[in-house]
């Protein structure tokens, strides 16, 4: 059932596969490997970029705030105008502004200067996010919505992969070719027949937003997508930022197999990405998170007792598989859950707000390894999975199959 009252008639997506939804995946999947390469550059590369430029740990620690500070900010304007002025016009905005700011971050001289391209790269990168992921939905049958969600999310982990090839100018430089691949591939693209449809009632500036509370059941829904998207970012960024330093200095692995442990477990995520959401098409979407949070917090507290590094290293794919798996689901139920007209607001402003509460993993898993240990923090983090089921089981509505409004 729709949790948000409309004044138009259905306007569905597609009821087959055709070149439109493929073009329209491509596109999509590429935008989230921008926001892939971004990951990496901020966690992994960091030492490297304060290296080169003398910057401080404060310094170092702000160019991942204001990103984030960015990413929401731009989450919040680009989708409510992209809700409004279609998907692939401020798609196009939003790729181009990503990509100069991205390129310049290459030939950043300091702080300062390499500060503000992050801050822009950030507010293009945040407002590309989620009109890639309401474009995919709105060009696929409602029979393959969780899959082809999960094929676009599996565009950041293959961001990731590739990035992690290269030194961080170069991930800069690289930086900017999926998005100049995507821009080509959007501009190619026509709105979708829902927007269209929909975009005929035109409606005041930001009313996407008000959507988004616009009754007791569309609030409970984007609570619960909130307490989802931030459990979701916290145990990423939590796990993801600290598991390498950690197993570098406690463990005594080599970068060669700190390299490995973050291949592996990149490639479990992928697994677990694209099981969701053939799992979430078949079975439901509510089962198929309930099932990947039991399973992250079965694995975190398997993982808190390790000390092997090999036993580490392998389990570590089964950790990345149920914890970033759900990965594959987001996008499918914001989807369903909002009207056409606050499709893309919801999954920018969600997903952002998410980001930004999960933003603060990697201060809390840090403060908590060094006042107690890591093992103790990698267990606390499974109680976070806890909440989240609490929030899936009483807030999120079950929303398989059901037509786009």
């Amino acid at each position: 059932m729709s949790s948000i009252p409309h004044t138009a008639a259905a306007a569905s997506a597609p009821s087959e596969i055709n070149g439109y939804s493929w073009k329209a995946l491509a596109g999509s999947a590429v935008g989230y490997a921008m926001d892939g390469f971004d990951l990496l550059i901020l966690g992994f590369m960091l030492s490297a970029i304060s290296a080169d430029l003398n910057l401080t740990p404060g310094q170092a620690g702000s160019l991942v705030t204001w990103t984030l500070i960015g990413a929401v900010a731009g989450g919040f304007f680009f989708g409510a105008l992209s809700d409004r002025y279609g998907r692939i016009r401020v798609l196009t905005w939003t790729i181009v502004l990503f990509a100069v700011f991205t390129g310049l971050c290459a030939f950043a001289q300091g702080y300062w200067d390499l500060l503000v391209y992050r801050t822009i790269a950030g507010i293009g990168l945040g407002g590309e996010f989620g009109i890639g992921m309401a474009l995919a939905a709105e060009a696929w049958p409602a029979r393959h919505r969780a899959r082809v969600s999960s094929y676009v999310a599996l565009g950041w982990q293959v961001g990731v992969l590739a990035a992690a090839l290269l030194g961080w100018r170069g991930m800069f430089l690289v930086g900017v070719i999926p998005a100049l691949v995507a821009w080509v591939i959007r501009n190619k693209l026509h709105e979708p027949e829902v927007f269209v449809r929909k975009q005929r009632v035109k409606q005041p500036h930001f009313h996407a937003l008000r959507l988004l509370m616009a009754n007791a059941a569309t609030t409970r829904v984007s609570i619960g997508m909130i307490v989802l998207t931030s459990v979701q970012n916290f145990g990423y960024y939590g796990i993801m930022i600290w598991m390498p330093s950690f197993l570098s200095k406690q463990l005594g692995f080599n970068l060669t197999k700190s390299s490995l442990w973050t291949a592996v477990t990149v490639l479990g995520m992928m697994a677990g990405i694209w099981v969701f959401g053939q799992l979430a098409d078949r079975i439901g979407r509510k089962p198929s998170f309930i099932l990947f949070q039991v399973g992250s917090v079965v694995m975190l507290l398997t993982y808190s007792q390790l000390s092997d590094p090999t036993a580490m290293l392998w389990a570590g794919a089964l950790l990345g598989l149920f914890v970033n798996g759900m990965m594959g689901g987001y996008g499918a139920v914001m989807s369903e859950a909002y009207p056409t007209e606050a499709r893309a607001t919801a999954q920018n402003v969600l997903f952002n707000i998410g980001r930004a509460i999960g933003g603060l993993g990697p201060i809390v898993v840090g403060a908590v390894a060094m006042a107690y240990s890591f093992q103790v923090a990698i267990a606390l983090l499974a109680a976070i999975y806890v909440l989240d089921m609490i929030a899936t089981a009483l807030l999120i509505p079950e929303l398989k199959g059901k037509e786009l409004q």
